[in-house]
């Protein structure tokens, strides 16, 4: 044989049918040892981008449904216009109010609109808002002003590489850190804390991948301070500590919050996405349609429930939420939940399931089973 030949012998790469086809479900167990410190590992890529391509050939109508939501936008200023006018009033009219009664307003009222900006500025950072990009940013700077925190922009970067990446170890910032595993594992006091410090944890994530920061997050700082300063300026500094409080609130132990444990934190074997249906969908913009959305980033939250509808074979038949309380309750009180109950790709797993493994055609029929029910009541 010629060298030549040899060569493309030895390069030549079989592909084969992807064994999870079509739910895209592994056959990975999680540990039912509760003393387990350690990820749960798979040796496929991530299931979403197979299961669209799954989905779009039997139902290639879902393709009408890519596009942008500007009502998200308007959504976004009136919530933004709401928070500014409460911490206006308690900053500077207000001010004998007891510290309680605050905290309780920063809690019910400011946490649970400082969690639908997390929720508008993930539509923004996928480019669902509207067709042109810098809207897009401007949106996300929109509803971060009364944030106090840069975030809007470290975000999208971040969370845009968690969908290239998903459970890639060392390049999904979603991960958490194996100190959240070490310190925190299966105990119910820390985990009460770390779900009430969440956003710290997230903050903490992305300043672990040692990224050098891009132009559009050094306008949001800058942003950012400039907005803050101009609130103590013509407001108070009781009202800057108000929204502070408020995001606290938002991004930790609050329902609005619950879609980030929701999201990938394995209540299930085999099953590494989850989606949430009940009713706080309404409020916060359909965000727990989990899985729909990574199989389907190019959907807006106004059509993500269509693609439910229209692909019920393939969603019915996976674990989901009923309740976002339920999700805090079970992570904190299971001996199973922790920053552990996650799971972990090594990138060479990542690569050579979309190299060697595809979606079969078959698009004359479907191999669904029966759905697996939520066990968690609704709220």
């Amino acid at each position: 044989m010629a060298p030549h030949a040899i060569g493309a012998a030895h390069t030549e790469r079989i592909v084969h049918d992807d064994p999870r086809h079509p739910l895209y479900l592994g056959t990975w167990k999680q540990s039912k040892k509760p003393d387990v410190q350690d990820f749960v590992y798979d040796d496929f890529e991530e299931p979403h981008r197979k299961r669209q391509k799954a989905i779009l050939n039997k139902h290639p109508e879902v393709r009408s449904l890519y596009g942008n939501e500007p009502l998200t936008a308007f959504i976004g200023a009136l919530a933004t216009a709401v928070q500014l006018a409460v911490a206006y009033k308690i900053g500077c009219v207000w001010t004998d109010m007891h510290w309680s009664v605050v905290l309780a307003i920063a809690y019910f009222v400011g946490g649970t609109l400082s969690a639908l900006y997390g929720v508008i500025i993930h539509e923004a950072g996928h480019n669902l808002v509207f067709k042109m990009g810098l809207l897009n940013r401007l949106t996300g700077l929109m509803v971060n002003l009364p944030m106090v925190v840069p975030i809007s922009q470290s975000f999208r970067r971040y969370h845009l590489e968690h969908h290239q990446f998903q459970g890639v170890e060392g390049k999904d910032p979603d991960l958490p850190l194996d100190s959240e595993v070490k310190y925190i594992h299966n105990n119910p006091i820390l985990k009460t804390l770390w779900v009430f410090c969440y956003s710290a944890m997230y903050v903490l994530r992305g300043l672990a991948m040692k990224k050098t920061p891009q132009r559009w997050e050094l306008i949001n700082w800058a942003f950012t301070v400039f907005m803050d300063v101009m609130i103590v300026r013509y407001m108070s500094i009781r009202s800057l500590a108000y929204l502070a409080v408020s995001v606290f609130f938002g991004y930790g132990m609050h329902p609005g919050a619950a879609h980030f444990i929701q999201e990938h934190y394995i209540f299930r074997d085999g099953q590494e996405t989850y989606s949430y249906y009940g009713s706080g969908n309404i409020f916060y913009l359909n965000i727990g349609l989990h899985n729909e959305h990574h199989d389907f980033p190019q959907i807006p939250w106004t059509r993500i429930y269509k693609l439910r509808r229209i692909a019920t074979e393939f969603y019915d038949p996976l674990y989901a939420h009923t309740s976002w309380i339920g999700v805090i309750f079970l992570f904190i009180a299971s001996p199973m939940q922790g920053p552990q109950a996650r799971l972990v790709r090594k990138y060479k797993a990542h690569l050579s399931g979309r190299r060697e493994y595809k979606v079969p055609d078959d698009r004359a029929k479907s191999t669904a089973p029966k759905r697996r029910d939520s066990v968690i009541a609704s709220a």
